[in-house]
């Protein structure tokens, strides 16, 4: 029966990944005009998900013996690292292919990272259902109320990278399938793991970071006037104080 909530949870999270579809209603002039907006609000909450959820969660979790927290930030470190050779990869692949060549680098890091933290989110909810049912129950609440306002952001960010709404729309879904399968796996491997799992939260941090720093917010500084500048930067501060705000529910 265990097994059921889990997949039950894990799907109704997968399907938070549409909430992208609003845009879709809005006009093409419209939706060009907030696009920066979105990127901005996103990089807000890759930040602030990564120092105020991610990684004092993961401290929380190995505790704060010098060498626990020393193994947490060489992930930290060895998450960004990856992500700066994907990237590189990526930028190397696009300069050498015919197909595509508009969409931008960070569009897949994004899809690549949420893939990432969707399977985290479904190995916890596995893990919590497993103690408890209260437990698995508060958990897929604190979940969903942190993927509304990133799968709006990153939506955003996939269109403003160069992606077609409904392509972003589609590849936000089957990125968010991930965390049925983090479920299972979560299910069938949470005894065996144990807390070895911890350490994919400072990994997913360190994507993050590097994705907010540098890709999202390079698009928003220098590009358009003070006002504008000012504008983007309060999203990104609004991003930052909502995962503040998701820290205390």
């Amino acid at each position: 029966m265990t097994l059921i909530y889990i997949l039950i949870a894990t799907f109704l999270i997968s399907i938070i990944s549409f909430i992208g579809a609003l845009t879709l209603f809005l006009k093409e002039e419209l939706l060009n005009k907030i696009l920066l907006i979105l990127v901005a609000f996103s990089a807000g909450a890759l930040i602030g998900g990564a120092f105020l959820h991610l990684i004092p969660e993961a401290i929380e979790k190995v505790g704060i013996e010098e060498m626990q927290l020393l193994k947490i930030f060489l992930y930290l470190l060895f998450g960004f690292s990856v992500f700066f050779i994907l990237e590189q990869f990526i930028n190397w692949h696009h300069h050498h292919a015919t197909s595509h060549p508009e969409i931008t680098s960070f569009s897949y890091l994004i899809l690549i990272s949420d893939g990432i933290h969707n399977f985290i989110d479904g190995f916890i909810i596995a893990a919590s259902f497993v103690i408890a049912l209260p437990v698995g129950i508060i958990t897929v609440l604190a979940v969903a109320l942190h993927e509304v306002p990133q799968e709006i952001g990153d939506f955003g960010v996939l269109v403003y990278g160069g992606f077609k709404k409904s392509k972003a729309l589609l590849l936000n879904f089957l990125i968010g399938l991930i965390v049925v399968f983090g479920g299972i796996v979560g299910f069938f491997l949470s005894e065996k793991i144990g807390d070895s799992i911890v350490f994919l939260l400072p990994f997913a941090a360190g994507n993050f970071i590097y994705i907010a720093c540098s890709d999202l917010i390079p698009e928003i500084k220098n590009k358009e006037t003070s006002k504008k500048s000012l504008i983007y930067f309060f999203v990104f501060l609004l991003g930052i104080s909502l995962m503040l705000l998701l820290r205390f529910i």
